[in-house]
């Protein structure tokens, strides 16, 4: 059976694991915690896992903010969504989505956003956006500074 759960400051270490394997940069399981309670968290990240009942660590992990842009009215935007590989096709992620999206309509938001890298491997995460109903609308441009 999975639970999703949100992930509270001082449980953070619970994601430690998958977030390192989405995001790598961060080296160590002290780093993930100290970036997310530290830095985002205060802007208004928060986090959700799917838990296995044999794992005391998040399996699939899902962080987002909710936020007010002029492009795109009241949202919540998706930062990260990951699923273990050893993880994958349980329908983790599917729970997540549907999750967030609950969160989403209890707060009042217009719409859920997320950008996704565009890679051969990321085709999987395509399908999972769409079948949860959504769509491409723009592309993402970045500069290095």
């Amino acid at each position: 059976m999975i639970n999703v759960r949100e992930i509270e400051a001082g449980q953070t270490k619970l994601a430690a694991e998958t977030m390192l394997a989405l995001r790598p940069r961060w080296q160590t399981a002290d780093a993930v915690v100290a970036v997310i309670d530290t830095h985002l968290r205060p802007e208004g990240y928060r986090l959700v896992g799917a838990f296995e009942q044999e794992r005391e660590n998040a399996l699939s992990i899902m962080g987002f903010r909710e936020l007010w842009s002029s492009a795109w009215g009241h949202h919540l935007y998706v930062d990260d969504l990951f699923t273990l590989p050893e993880a994958r096709r349980r329908g983790h992620a599917d729970l997540l989505m549907e999750w967030v999206r609950d969160v989403a309509r209890s707060l009042g938001c217009e719409a859920i956003n997320l950008d996704s890298g565009v890679s051969a491997d990321r085709a999987p995460a395509h399908r999972l956006y769409m079948r949860h109903r959504m769509v491409i609308t723009a592309h993402h441009f970045t500069a290095t500074v």
